[in-house]
């Protein structure tokens, strides 16, 4: 079995494919698989991961579109590895993602650590300074700002098993960090950038104003939070939400 599992969702994802594809065949770390589950794509993206030759990626494709979770929960279905870890098919790793991930959880014995990342723009260009991995991450400090982001977050599913994303949910990722830090005290910060996140115009995660709904919900029926605590949390995320993307680049 190898010791790290790539969980892939692609959909209609061409355009920026080949750039993730390299930098995962680029990683120093080479003991991994790559579980890719197309979500019924338009486009050649399930033709670009045919063509690659190489035992370790292996493709599913969804029988309908069912987005982005239902996707991920397939290849965690599949996976094998120790080591579960996320990267979406427009985002890249930098070539010593895996082998620092791997070796800063074996040294801190860690179930749960997380990297600093670069917030870049379409062409990868910086756009916002990057996040920084500056803490602990507790279930109690992941509800007010969600610190984890899948691309440069890693988890020992040996040691909690797989945690699947809850399907219907547009603030999936959240979910499933809330119910993965039930079972883990406390996640890790390895403060190095490991990853370049595509922050694209159009992307769900910078309309704060349209996904308060979803957020709420995180709590009133995920978490099963009371109203007014929802709400509260609900508050506290829009704030944090706020000044996690407000400090421009000069």
């Amino acid at each position: 079995m190898p010791e790290v599992s790539i969980i892939t969702p692609m959909y209609n994802s061409s355009k920026f494919l080949q750039e993730t594809v390299q930098s995962v065949l680029n990683q120093t770390f080479t003991d991994w698989e790559w579980l890719i589950t197309d979500d019924f794509s338009k486009d050649n993206s399930v033709e670009i991961i045919e063509n690659l030759k190489d035992a370790r990626i292996k493709l599913f494709v969804a029988e309908k579109n069912g987005g982005a979770g239902h996707a991920r929960n397939i290849s965690l279905k599949n996976a094998t590895g120790k080591y579960i870890t996320f990267l979406d098919a427009d985002d890249v790793w930098e070539p010593n993602f895996l082998e620092e991930m791997v070796s800063f959880m074996k040294k801190e014995n860690a179930e749960l650590a997380y990297s600093n990342y670069a917030r870049c723009d379409e062409n990868l260009n910086p756009k916002i300074e990057d996040f920084k991995a500056d803490k602990n991450v507790t279930f109690h400090n992941l509800l007010k700002t969600c610190r984890l982001s899948l691309l440069s977050s890693m988890y020992d599913s040996e040691s909690v098993g797989k945690e699947y994303f809850p399907e219907g949910s547009k603030r999936e990722d959240h979910v499933m960090w809330l119910n993965l830090l039930k079972k883990i005290p406390v996640g890790k910060p390895l403060a190095k950038t490991m990853a370049k996140y595509r922050m694209h115009p159009n992307s769900i995660s910078r309309k704060k104003t349209n996904i308060m709904k979803d957020q709420y919900l995180v709590y009133k029926d995920y978490m099963g939070f009371s109203t007014l605590k929802s709400s509260y949390y609900t508050a506290y995320w829009a704030i944090n939400g706020f000044l996690k993307y407000s400090k421009l680049f000069n």
